[in-house]
């Protein structure tokens, strides 16, 4: 397969997903990949992550699990490209639905709005129970501008990890990168975390995810800039490069606060700060202080509507790749 028929998949899988997304009756009867992914990361964390064994020899099973399970996802994406390759354009349109699978612009919109809604229609309660789902901070300690901060920075971490960097490794390394890259994430999501039980096996993971994302999130804050100035105009693009640039780096994530602090300017509120996950207080410094103190259900849908616009920036980026390798 060529370049340009590459970022033509791209292009029609970045389109497909974002007006059609994931069908819920198509997974209600197949599982999806990630599903099949994650199964694959707990059958490793069975085997060797014993609770018995010392900490020196999980990490060491950590990072042999995690290049295992890698290697597995790259030769299985590579399988199939292969396959598809033997059906000309029929295969080319197979594997842009395949990758649409793993990109989330709708289904993440879909679910910050659902905030939004919740916020509207049913008040504080249906809010927490709306935003519990995609967050996992402790609901009942967020008041509602609690809740629209915290949906606007699950909005803005997302789109770098569940639309850029899909979009990025698929990009460059085509079906064997993007699974490789799922595949990753994946195992940061289920092990990469500090707990007792996963800070030695887990370790590899986390410390892979943070530098397959790197790109991503630093791409994420031009396209984020780009949908501010779509949306809010020349000051909003400014202000979101200069808050990214200045206090990206102010969250415990290498890249998380990256399009979280892009997003804080493009909407000129304050994001991140303290908040309790499991119980427990984060202390974390405020990004964007001297932005609005108060984020409304009017900020969430504005996240949204710049959201949406950064989205179509990454599809014309590919599009124009597309143009110019043709």
């Amino acid at each position: 397969m060529t370049a340009d028929e590459h970022l033509l998949i791209l292009v029609l899988a970045l389109l497909l997903d974002r007006f059609v997304g994931d069908p819920d009756w198509l997974w209600q009867r197949f599982p999806h990949p990630v599903v099949l992914f994650g199964k694959a990361i707990s059958a490793f964390d069975q085997r060797f992550n014993a609770k018995h064994l010392p900490g020196v020899l999980r990490r060491r099973n950590g990072l042999m699990s995690i290049v295992a399970l890698l290697m597995g996802a790259a030769i299985a994406g590579w399988a199939i490209h292969g396959f598809l390759a033997f059906f000309g354009w029929l295969g080319i349109l197979v594997e842009a639905g395949l990758v649409a699978v793993f990109m989330a612009q709708k289904s993440l919109a879909d679910h910050v709005g659902e905030v939004s809604r919740a916020l509207r229609s049913d008040g504080l309660e249906g809010g927490r129970l709306a935003v519990s789902r995609i967050v996992g901070r402790d609901p009942e300690t967020l008041d509602e501008p609690g809740i629209c901060r915290a949906a606007i920075e699950s909005l803005a971490e997302n789109f770098s990890d569940g639309v850029v960097a899909p979009a990025l490794w698929y990009g460059v390394f085509g079906l064997p990168g993007l699974f490789f890259y799922k595949m990753l994430n994946t195992a940061d999501s289920m092990i990469g975390h500090k707990s007792e039980t996963y800070v030695d096996f887990g370790r590899a993971a986390a410390r892979l995810d943070d530098i397959a994302n790197w790109p991503a999130a630093r791409l994420s804050i031009l396209l984020i800039a780009a949908g501010a100035l779509a949306k809010r105009g020349i000051s909003a693009l400014g202000n979101a490069i200069r808050i990214a640039v200045r206090d990206g780096g102010l969250h415990r994530s290498p890249n998380s606060g990256r399009p979280e602090a892009a997003m804080a300017g493009a909407l000129d509120i304050q994001l991140a700060g303290p908040r309790i996950y499991g119980g427990e207080l984060v202390r974390e410094p405020m990004i964007n202080g001297a932005g609005r103190d108060t984020a409304t259900v009017s900020d969430v849908e504005a996240g949204i509507s710049i959201f949406y616009s950064a989205c179509s920036m990454l599809t014309l980026l590919a599009f124009l790749g597309f143009l110019l390798l043709l």
